[in-house]
């Protein structure tokens, strides 16, 4: 007999996800709640906060108390910072940046330190601390709120509510887009409404996203991308060059996924929600892959960490320190590990070169040059996504051996063969994402000129492919260990 009370615990196995049909209960029950106080702006909040803390805690257990703790601190210390002299103002900053950044460091890269220290001769255990899910997200969002308003571009929220509704909103809680204080809390004093626009935009945006994530992301990852990736000198150089390829996808579709999700979520509550993807493998050089990639942490690193450093105010030799500095430590913000930074550096190594390039050379703005810039952008940051994605770099350096060594053109025909459904899920994974916009936004007006029924058809069909190909479990979102 299944007792439903066993569903409102934390389950460490499995954790809350969007792609998950619990999920959808949920968030049923929740949104017909919402729309009851839709008029009543204090109930709604209280409520959806609640709502919020309780998924969180389907994700991450007890240490929703982080939430409320970060909720607390920097709604106090946001109004100090404005309120206080200058002198003052600077302490109270800095409280803010030690207390979000603390538990950042302690639960993301204690172990990591105490690895480092050890690399000395010295053998300290490392500590059982457990990596609440999307903390590098939450953090990033309310450090930015007293950055913010130390910088006197914010005026501090008085309404602790709006606050701790900013703070906690689910959709975007454990996965982004990173939201900006100045951008959300004017939404929650709006009336809200959903006009069918919005309605079919966020349709499409869900249904795109479990599209994305459950059946291309999902499918190659576990039926093909894991098991290369574990043992790359099992496979040919050409397997280990489409996993590649797939891996870059993958995570693409997965994380791309997610918030697309996450923003038509909020949408259906009438809230925006930042693009955080714009198709980034159409980029033509890396810059641009970063304009068009995860671009909310891209432009947090850009306006809160690159500038503070002096950005390019101090001269070419200082922009291009301060340019690998900031994909360094982008790069250490995915995670407590040397491949991570040793990916940071890459890509800021990329980014000086283009910089260098640029101010030398006058590149034509032309289809050819577009194509070939895209071509190497494509293949620099699909090799980058080796390191990333590897287990060790003696794995990452397998890859590269067996695709340098042991790639044999000839073989390509008898992989297609082996590997029919992946092939395909690569191929039309791929051609999705090269789509022009304008398809995007045609399939939205056809789903806006359609009728209800219609709406909820196209996502019964994406739910209905996603049980027939996924797997028995459901595969969480890769960027929630980050």
């Amino acid at each position: 007999m299944i007792n439903f009370q066993d569903y409102l615990y934390y389950d460490i196995e499995k954790p809350l996800i969007f792609n998950s049909g619990l999920f959808l209960f949920f968030f049923l029950g929740f949104l017909f709640v919402f729309i009851l106080f839709r008029k009543q702006r204090i109930a709604r909040a209280v409520w959806t906060i609640l709502f919020s803390l309780f998924f969180y805690y389907k994700s991450s257990g007890f240490y929703f108390w982080i939430l409320i703790f970060s909720t607390i601190v920097d709604y106090t210390l946001g109004i100090y910072i404005y309120n206080s002299k200058k002198n003052k103002r600077l302490i109270y900053l800095i409280v803010s940046i030690v207390s979000n950044l603390g538990l950042l460091v302690y639960f993301k890269y204690t172990n990591f330190f105490i690895d480092i220290i050890n690399s000395f001769g010295t053998n300290y255990e490392s500590l059982d601390i457990f990596l609440p899910v999307g903390i590098s997200f939450y953090t990033f969002q309310t450090l930015s709120y007293s950055i913010d308003v130390y910088r006197g571009k914010l005026t501090p929220e008085k309404n602790i509510l709006n606050f701790a509704f900013f703070v906690t909103f689910f959709p975007q809680l454990v996965a982004g887009p990173i939201v900006r204080a100045s951008e959300f809390l004017p939404q929650i004093r709006l009336k809200l409404k959903l006009s069918n626009h919005n309605l079919s935009k966020a349709v499409f945006l869900i249904g795109s996203g479990l599209f994305k994530k459950a059946i291309i992301s999902d499918y190659i990852s576990v039926n093909y991308v894991d098991r290369v990736f574990d043992n790359p000198l099992l496979y040919s150089g050409v397997e280990n060059l489409i996993g590649v390829y797939a891996y870059a996808l993958q995570i693409y579709c997965d994380f791309s996924g997610y918030s697309d999700i996450a923003i038509g979520l909020a949408l259906l509550l009438g809230f925006y929600l930042p693009i955080n993807f714009d198709s980034p493998y159409q980029s033509s050089s890396v810059t641009e892959f970063w304009r068009r990639w995860h671009i909310s942490l891209s432009r947090w690193l850009k306006d809160y960490l690159y500038i503070s450093l002096g950005g390019n105010r101090k001269g070419l030799i200082r922009t291009y320190i301060n340019l690998s500095i900031t994909m360094i430590l982008g790069g250490l913000w995915h995670g407590s590990n040397w491949k991570f930074i040793l990916w940071g550096i890459m890509h800021g190594l990329m980014l000086v070169i283009e910089k260098i390039i640029k101010s030398v050379i006058s590149i034509p703005k032309n289809t050819v040059f577009r194509i070939l810039g895209f071509l190497l952008t494509f293949h620099f940051v699909s090799f980058c996504w080796i390191f990333f994605r590897a287990d060790s770099y003696s794995k990452s350096l397998d890859i590269v051996f067996q695709i340098k060594n042991n790639f044999n053109l000839l073989h390509s025909l008898q992989v297609a063969s082996s590997y029919p459904y992946i092939i395909l899920m690569i191929i039309i994974g791929y051609i999705l994402h090269m789509l022009p916009r304008k398809f995007e936004f045609r399939l939205i007006n056809f789903i806006e000129n359609s009728p209800l029924y219609i709406k909820a058809f196209f996502l019964a069909l994406i739910c209905w492919i996603i049980v027939q190909v996924s797997g028995k479990d459901v595969v969480p979102f890769i960027y929630f260990q980050f």
